[in-house]
């Protein structure tokens, strides 16, 4: 898969990363201006943008989009923020109660990412790599499979730190890998990482706010459209299906070889109040948002 290398470094102070999402500054920050795609990557005076790890979704430690901050169980959020971080070459970081990095060691640990276009936030959608890039900056490079496995996006989701959260943009042969290195987690005695206590397919029962903050481990997509629907005051879930068809989530299911809008199509709810999705996060391709 052609993807374009930029070179440069990864910087956490003063921000907020998280288990899919980190700061990136690179050598040379024209190199920017070289990412594919409809949208442009936003990017501060000194050429620092927020990259969005590609493929994965990691539990959110603070999601704001409708309403007030919130948070996945906090264990499974926690650790992939920091098996991200400790990966990447960072010790010692301190944060705030906000989730904002007060210190690390380094202040800058240098790496790669491989990118092909930012989202509609602005975010650089990528891999993330470590060390020293495996070509130059602002240059075309083919990224196949055991590239893909050197990076942060592969590791998190075969240490079961990360849902697979697939977009039509990442190539076939690259998503069969990232899978594969999911089903190894799954497989595992015991199995890794957020694993055993992963309820997205057997059913999750939410009886308000709290259930998706303290307590049921589920795709993180699925949890933003279930905050975003708890914050217009029903506490039943009987309406979240509506609800899902409204937002038009566009999206292939690999198995059935179909295209549909609507995580309706593929979301179940019984008894007001226990949801659960009916096909697994990596038979789902997604357009992107």
């Amino acid at each position: 898969m052609p993807m374009l290398l930029i070179k440069g470094s990864y910087r956490v102070k003063g921000s907020q990363p998280d288990g899919d999402s980190i700061h990136f500054t690179p050598d040379d920050p024209a190199q920017w201006d070289l990412v594919g795609g409809a949208h442009p990557v936003k990017r501060n005076a000194a050429g620092t943008a927020q990259l969005r790890l590609d493929a994965i979704d990691a539990l959110e430690t603070h999601y704001a989009r409708t309403g007030p901050r919130q948070h996945q169980p906090l264990p499974f959020a926690h650790a992939a923020a920091e098996e991200l971080l400790h990966w990447l070459g960072f010790s010692g970081v301190q944060r705030s109660s906000n989730e904002t990095v007060a210190t690390s060691i380094p202040d800058a640990v240098p790496g790669f990412v491989l990118t092909r276009g930012a989202d509609l936030h602005g975010r650089c959608v990528a891999l993330a790599g470590r060390g020293s890039p495996p070509g130059a900056g602002g240059t075309g490079i083919h990224v196949d499979v055991p590239l893909l496995e050197t990076t942060a996006n592969h590791h998190l989701l075969a240490a079961g730190l990360a849902y697979p959260t697939y977009y039509r943009n990442l190539f076939a042969d690259l998503r069969t890998a990232l899978t594969a290195a999911v089903h190894e987690a799954q497989a595992a005695e015991p199995a890794r990482g957020l694993w055993p206590s992963d309820v997205t397919t057997t059913g999750a029962k939410i009886f308000g706010l709290s259930s998706l903050t303290d307590d049921v481990v589920i795709l993180p997509k699925l949890f933003r459209r279930l905050v975003d629907y708890l914050h217009l005051g029903d506490p039943s879930l009987s309406g979240f299906p509506a609800f899902l068809a409204q937002a038009q989530d566009r999206f292939f299911i690999l198995s059935t070889g179909h295209s549909t809008t609507g995580l309706d199509a593929v979301v179940e709810v019984t008894n007001g109040q226990t949801v659960r999705m009916t096909h697994p996060a990596e038979d789902l391709v997604f357009d992107e948002e």
